[in-house]
């Protein structure tokens, strides 16, 4: 029986890994990763229009360059207290059905670059709100992301609108 060993190995040179690129963000505690691609902007502090009637995840709108954009309340979303929250939250924008949104979520962090081979499926202990909004976990150093889930994140919210 003959081995047969790639030129690649044979060079000593490891088989590409494939990575997946998150923009970090907290929400009470506990860190989240948005998709690099499907972030549009990061904004600090914003003033919030609040929309009468809207549901409760609704935060309002904000300006956002002469563009219009849902604010939605990830606290409430996830069922977290929002107390004073919407006056020091910051905003990441993402798209969603041709349409802009932004979370407004505790803190944003870095940007990480993670093997896609170390993505789990999210644990059947996680509450289930969480659950809908989770699209997979990485373990980092000592705690877990939640890889968020943008379509099933906001999906509730829109329906409970119409």
């Amino acid at each position: 029986m003959t081995g047969h060993i790639s030129a690649r190995a044979a060079a000593g040179v490891a088989a590409p890994v494939s990575k997946d690129e998150f923009v970090t963000m907290t929400v009470g505690g506990q860190i989240f990763g948005v998709p690099v691609l499907e972030v549009r902007d990061v904004l600090g502090t914003q003033k919030i229009t609040q929309v009468p009637l809207a549901p409760l995840e609704m935060a309002g709108s904000l300006n956002l360059r002469g563009r219009i954009v849902t604010a939605i309340n990830m606290r409430r979303r996830l069922g977290l207290s929002d107390d004073g929250f919407i006056e020091r939250a910051m905003a990441v924008v993402v798209e969603y059905e041709d349409e802009a949104f932004s979370l407004l979520v505790d803190d944003v962090g870095e940007v990480l670059s993670l093997p896609v081979s170390k993505r789990g499926a999210s644990p059947a202990t996680l509450d289930p709100t969480w659950r809908e909004v989770s699209d997979g976990i990485y373990q980092l150093e000592g705690e877990l992301m939640i890889v968020l889930d943008i379509p099933n994140t906001l999906k509730p919210i829109l329906s409970e609108d119409q």
